[in-house]
């Protein structure tokens, strides 16, 4: 498709997998086997928060609303590589290729909402006697809905902006999906201004909820150091281990594949990154926070032994 503009671009053709034809079906299974075990963990982590009253807290209230985020964040992507595996078919069309750029609505929620659940913990342990107040129901509402306004806001313009432009020589996309990266490697004409507001705002909602988060772990930090014994300093910031790990999950991926420098980018680099981020992480999250927490793994357990006593019975 030479010169082509983008009203007159129908589909796309992705080509990320065309080099390992031996590798379909083995990546097949492997990218179903971790999309089912991200939805029985995320929206399993959703009821369990929702069912049992001692998880009924600020901070399993922002978690159960990240496990849901990560929910959605891989059923816009995984499904669509799943497809492309078992069948061989590599188009897709414009419409859907768009569609997918819900992702980014989803990764731009969860930037803004680690930020969110780092202000609680920062609450939590530079101010317990007043956390109750200073995070009270209609407070984590607000800064939940503030979550979801702000990331789908710079989302739907980066968005607009992207399928504004125009695309030349070909449609193919050497990625597993319509990913911004090479997608505006496509892009002819005059991209300039396009691009920057694209750039600005993508680096924007990750550096500025990343310094949110530096900023509120050095107050933990200054915190925590004002506790006397050693073991109740660990014990004091244990509480911010798995968050802690999500973060530099998700934001180290993050930085990798948006704001590093452009020049010595590597494609297949890329493309490991982005499934990690988009397949492998929603999948851990809900491993993270089950496995370092107590209170979840006391919750599993209380929810284990109630079906199995409605079962007997």
């Amino acid at each position: 498709m030479a010169k082509n503009n983008l009203t007159r671009v129908a589909e796309f053709v992705l080509t990320g997998f065309t080099g390992h034809p031996n590798l379909e079906m083995p990546l097949f299974l492997l990218f179903l086997s971790f999309y089912l075990v991200t939805l029985l963990g995320n929206l399993g982590m959703v009821v369990l928060i929702q069912v049992d009253v001692q998880l009924h807290t600020p901070m399993y209230f922002f978690l159960s609303h990240l496990s849901l985020i990560d929910a959605c964040y891989s059923s816009v992507i995984t499904p669509q590589i799943l497809a492309t595996l078992a069948t061989g078919k590599m188009v897709i069309s414009y419409g859907c290729c768009a569609a997918q750029f819900f992702f980014t609505i989803c990764a731009a929620t969860e930037c803004f909402l680690l930020a969110v659940m780092a202000y609680d913990r920062c609450v939590a342990i530079s101010n317990p006697l007043l956390y109750a107040v200073a995070m009270n129901p209609r407070i984590c509402w607000s800064l939940v809905l503030g979550a979801y306004v702000c990331g789908m806001s710079g989302a739907i313009l980066r968005t607009t902006c992207t399928f504004s432009l125009s695309f030349c020589e070909d449609n193919q996309i050497n990625f597993f999906f319509c990913d911004l990266p090479p997608l505006l490697k496509l892009a002819c004409g005059d991209t300039m201004n396009a691009e920057i507001i694209i750039v600005f705002f993508g680096n924007f909602v990750i550096l500025a909820n990343a310094l949110a988060i530096l900023i509120s772990y050095l107050l933990i930090i200054k915190a925590v150091l004002r506790v006397k014994s050693a073991g109740g300093r660990a014990k004091t910031f244990s509480t911010c281990a798995s968050h802690l790990t999500a973060v530099a999950l998700f934001f180290g991926t993050l930085i990798f594949m948006y704001i590093r420098s452009g020049s010595g980018n590597s494609l297949e680099e890329d493309k490991v990154v982005s499934v990690f981020y988009t397949v492998v992480i929603p999948m851990l999250n809900p491993l993270i926070y089950s496995l370092r927490n107590k209170d979840v793994k006391a919750a599993i357990k209380k929810v284990t032994s109630r079906f199995q006593v409605s079962q007997s019975g």
